[in-house]
């Protein structure tokens, strides 16, 4: 039987430098997408698949994210008096009952590898989620649901991929399929950005995994790879060799926040499907066109 996965590691060290200068003294995962933080629709979506523990692997300067995560009695004590409860309620949301969170200080910028190494002793012998939060994904089910739902059906490692735009795959790290059959199929391998025309498929890793703890010794022996950084692309590679690797073909849309089109298509979309405010939001973007 397939041990359920209960934590999930949240890579947020990166400086954002393709969102800057917003995210100059903002941790970017910290900027807004229409009516909250990036982050809490991460957790949001962590909480839906199940996930009962968040390791943030953080690094200098970004302490707005644990205050994030922590009670604001000033805030919380002021709505209360005003009888602001829909507001205080909302406050409230993302706040984690108390074990449920950690924080790790990545003391470089090593690469996602290292990122994910530095959780290894949290996470400890048990499988284990990786959720990167510049994407944001709105799917029914939650992306990281669906993904933790094939890993009950075939146990060993899932990468949640998508179809590549039109002409684009080669800019994206790809995965190689034994067969395609369906939205979940096996793996022989991946690609980093492959030579236009060389594509063995045109499914891109679109951050979200579960991973099996056996990762942990490959990545303490990664060497540098692409951009000079302990990539996680290399040690999955190499676990490959010994576990089982499928990919799964979520339904959903993706939104990459880490770039400044990309943030102002998650603000859009998530504005038009608020449940109170998206009539509201249609109406005020249809009035800017």
């Amino acid at each position: 039987m397939n041990r359920r996965v209960r934590k999930a590691v949240l890579p947020v060290a990166g400086l954002g430098t393709r969102v800057l200068p917003g995210a100059k003294t903002t941790p970017k995962n910290m900027l807004n997408v229409f009516d909250r933080p990036i982050l809490s629709y991460v957790i949001e979506e962590g909480r839906a698949a199940g996930i009962e523990h968040f390791v943030f692997i953080v690094g200098r300067g970004q302490g707005a994210i644990e205050d994030y995560f922590d009670a604001a009695p000033e805030i919380e004590n002021a709505l209360e008096a005003k009888g602001k409860a829909d507001i205080l309620a909302e406050v409230r949301r993302d706040l984690p009952k108390p074990g449920q969170m950690s924080f790790v200080r990545q003391m470089a910028p090593l690469g996602l590898g290292h990122a994910v190494w530095c959780a290894r002793d949290i996470i400890g012998d048990e499988p284990f989620a990786v959720m990167l939060p510049d994407m944001l994904m709105a799917a029914e089910p939650a992306a990281l649901a669906q993904a933790v739902s094939a890993h009950d059906q075939v146990g060993g490692n899932i990468i949640v991929v998508e179809p590549a735009p039109e002409g684009e795959a080669h800019k994206y790290g790809i995965v190689d399929l034994e067969s395609q059959t369906g939205r979940l199929n096996r793996m022989r391998g991946m690609v980093e950005k492959p030579a236009p025309g060389t594509e063995p498929s045109n499914l891109f890793i679109s951050g979200r995994y579960v991973l099996q703890p056996e990762i942990f010794p490959l990545l303490e022996k990664q060497g540098k790879g692409a951009g000079g950084e302990i990539q996680l692309t290399d040690a999955m590679a190499e676990l490959m060799k010994v576990q089982p690797f499928h990919a799964l073909e979520y339904e959903g849309v993706t939104y990459d926040c880490g770039d400044k089109i990309g943030l102002l298509r998650a603000n859009v979309a998530f504005a038009l499907r608020h449940p109170s405010l998206g009539a509201d939001a249609r109406a005020a973007i249809s009035g800017l066109l």
